[in-house]
């Protein structure tokens, strides 16, 4: 977590429409899962819930499905024909997810395919409003080399965990996943055609917009 602990609660706290029950019950249930604390929190949730209300996007990838929370915020905003594609290399996760979107109307307007994304993604003819990146740190720069020509003009690339628990900071030095995430920031810094920004929601998201 990046801000400030009781920044944090006072934000939750004045959030309109705080969680939908269908989000609280993956919480409820996998709560003493392994790994429980890579899946979105509300806040962040509620942010993606509101890009996609705003872009009302016909078509989104998401890249690293895990149990599937950020799907379904992501599908909140989605046309009422639009198609949300989300990849996973984990089939214990996907068998978590489907469980998850069953009990949701977005369940017809998403499709997870299974496999390793950089082999995946080259695969896909759509061109997409919004891709959300939430993988493996280390491919983050293979990931958008990939999906950029398949991103709509005035599309969204959002990236997660772009501040990784502020170690980018702290000890980039040590960590190979940390370099690799500032590298990846740098690059997209100095990118042609796009415009991005760093949001510090949670453990950072970076906006990108394709010009």
């Amino acid at each position: 977590m990046i801000i400030n602990n009781k920044i944090y609660k006072y934000i939750n706290n004045l959030i309109k429409n705080y969680e939908p029950v269908y989000l609280k019950n993956i919480k409820k249930y996998y709560n003493n899962k392994k790994n429980i604390k890579m899946m979105s929190d509300n806040l962040q949730g509620r942010f993606l819930s509101l890009i996609s209300r705003l872009k009302n996007p016909k078509y989104i990838l998401e890249i690293g499905t895990f149990l599937g929370y950020s799907t379904l915020c992501l599908s909140e905003g989605l046309k009422q024909n639009g198609l949300l594609i989300t990849i996973e290399k984990n089939k214990k996760y996907i068998e978590y997810a489907k469980i998850n979107f069953k009990t949701t109307k977005y369940n017809k307007n998403i499709k997870i395919l299974y496999g390793n994304a950089l082999n995946v993604i080259p695969k896909l003819k759509y061109n997409f409003d919004i891709v959300f990146i939430d993988a493996d740190k280390k491919n983050y720069l293979n990931y958008f080399k990939l999906i950029f020509n398949k991103v709509k003009r005035n599309g969204l690339i959002i990236c997660d965990n772009v501040l990784w628990k502020g170690n980018i900071i702290y000890n980039y030095n040590k960590d190979n996943i940390t370099k690799s995430i500032k590298h990846f920031n740098n690059t997209i810094k100095k990118y042609k055609n796009i415009n991005s920004i760093i949001i510090p929601i949670r453990d950072g998201l970076n906006i990108i917009i394709k010009n």
